[in-house]
């Protein structure tokens, strides 16, 4: 007979998944790949994704886990974050926040469309 476990739950996002937990939500999906579906290796490099990713609302705790292998994880993880700053755009935008000045306005120099290059400051061509 086998003793009930309770699923584990971080106190804050930040919280580092004991390993006890790790080798539970891994044994759990029988070693597979939560991403790729392909069987992990012993000795590959893995691991724990978050199936609704906290980014995007998901919670830090045990039954939002899964094994990933480290490759696959980063790119999931890279266009995850892609899609919160979109967000993150698009409701600045809606609230009529601006996203501060333009790169192009900093800029000392400008080139014209005669292939010059002009100083904003003094007005001075640099180049031609």
């Amino acid at each position: 007979m086998s003793r009930s476990v309770p699923e584990w739950i971080a106190k804050h996002d930040d919280q580092k998944v004991p390993d006890r937990v790790r080798q539970r939500v891994f044994d759990a999906h029988d070693g597979i790949c939560h991403l790729t579906g392909r069987k992990i290796a012993t000795g590959e490099a893995w691991e724990l994704e978050h199936i609704h990713s906290l980014i995007l609302g998901g919670q830090h705790r045990e039954s939002n886990l899964a094994p990933a292998l480290k490759e696959p994880h980063k790119a999931k993880t890279a266009m995850e974050m892609g899609v919160k700053a979109k967000i993150a755009r698009v409701r600045k935008k809606h609230l009529g926040i601006k996203a501060g000045p333009s790169r192009l306005s900093n800029n000392r120099f400008k080139k014209l469309m005669s292939g010059e290059v002009v100083d904003r400051r003094t007005g001075e061509i640099i180049s031609r």
